[in-house]
């Protein structure tokens, strides 16, 4: 059951164009995650979408409802803020039912629901303290706990961890996913940060300078992109530009880029006879000694640096045209400068966008 829709919005600010022809949808219990670089529009979907700003065309749909002319406290929406944006003079309690109140909930009706929200978020010793005698974590779930506590149709998050430490961010993260489950809530969130987005999502809407560069699942965005900047700013990549032939054999391509000559299996053929090509720096796998030329490329090694669980790697080919980036779980037997080999197995190679022919020229 569908319960948000978004239908070409546009929002426009002098010349700079926030959202251009934004159109998805929100299901009942998904979780949605509107994720870019700064500048790219999130934010401001968000605001719209809360009611805080009106887009210049397109419709907002909520449950079959406009919300267009509908003003913020109308909404069925709550929203956790990255600053918090808890009351200074008002204690964890009343900050939590500080929305139930404003619905016209008595203090009987409240309690139940403040019992269950501070058992969820683990601040039930912390019911009667102020804002300030908390940690950012608590504080972090005393909004969490306001913004979930009216059961809206859908909670809005915007880059609410982004003041936390790296543990703790981790675990309020699962706190908000199981909190969202549980409820079966609508959820849009907001976040630059691509673990998170990958981590909690059960849809990612990628944004660029105002547009949708994909819309997809966690493992479409970052196993399938679309094009070169979807496939850089999931992870890492490398990319490069390819002429791609068809095989005798349906779905296999032959390759050939400035990395070598490759035998490709995929189930999406090639937009265009010249394109870009993409792979993940963990799908090359290091080949002590090399039996075929098969998927095969070559590298001198540049540069290693031991993670702990993997070892990243980058190397140049023979006429240091590109650097390759790699992720090795065991650390290739090689001083750098070596010469390594490294096998790029058959489904790892994804076709990006067209190399336009300006680009094409360019490269003759």
């Amino acid at each position: 059951m569908t319960t948000l829709i978004l239908e070409n919005i546009t929002k426009q600010f002098g010349h700079y164009c926030a959202a251009q022809e934004i159109s998805f949808s929100v299901d009942k219990g998904e979780f949605v995650t509107l994720l870019g670089p700064s500048g790219c529009g999130k934010s401001t979907l968000l605001k719209m979408i809360a009611g805080f700003l009106q887009p210049d065309s397109g419709k907002i749909v909520l449950n079959g409802k406009c919300l267009n002319n509908v003003p913020p406290e109308k909404r069925n929406t709550a929203m956790c803020f990255q600053s918090y944006a808890l009351f200074p003079h008002l204690n964890v309690a009343h900050n939590i039912c500080f929305g139930l109140k404003q619905r016209g909930l008595s203090s009987k009706e409240q309690q139940p629901r403040l019992l269950e929200a501070l058992k969820q978020v683990d601040l039930e010793h912390h019911r009667l303290k102020m804002p300030a005698q908390l940690s950012g974590g608590q504080q972090q779930r005393v909004a969490l706990a306001r913004a979930m506590i009216t059961r809206p149709d859908v909670v809005l998050f915007d880059e609410p961890l982004s003041n936390l430490d790296a543990k703790l961010r981790e675990s309020v993260r699962f706190e908000i996913k199981e909190l969202q489950r549980q409820y079966q809530l609508a959820s849009i969130y907001v976040t630059h940060d691509q673990t998170e987005a990958l981590a909690m999502s059960d849809k990612i809407v990628v944004l660029n300078s105002g547009h949708i560069a994909q819309i997809g699942s966690p493992e479409d965005i970052y196993y399938r992109p679309k094009n070169r900047f979807v496939a850089d700013f999931i992870g890492a990549a490398n990319i490069h530009k390819a002429h791609i032939t068809p095989s005798d054999q349906l779905s296999y391509y032959f390759v050939s880029c400035e990395l070598g000559e490759f035998y490709v299996k995929s189930p999406t053929p090639p937009t265009a006879e010249y394109c870009y090509i993409c792979w993940r720096p963990e799908d090359a796998q290091y080949i002590a000694e090399p039996t075929s030329n098969y998927n095969l490329f070559a590298l001198t090694l540049q540069k290693m640096a031991f993670l702990g669980n993997l070892t990243e790697a980058w190397g140049s080919n023979d006429s240091n045209s590109i650097s390759v980036r790699l992720q090795l779980i065991k650390r290739p037997q090689a001083d750098i400068g070596s010469r390594v080999y490294f096998h790029l197995p058959e489904e790892a190679i994804h076709f990006l966008e067209p190399i336009s022919e300006v680009e094409h020229e360019l490269a003759q």
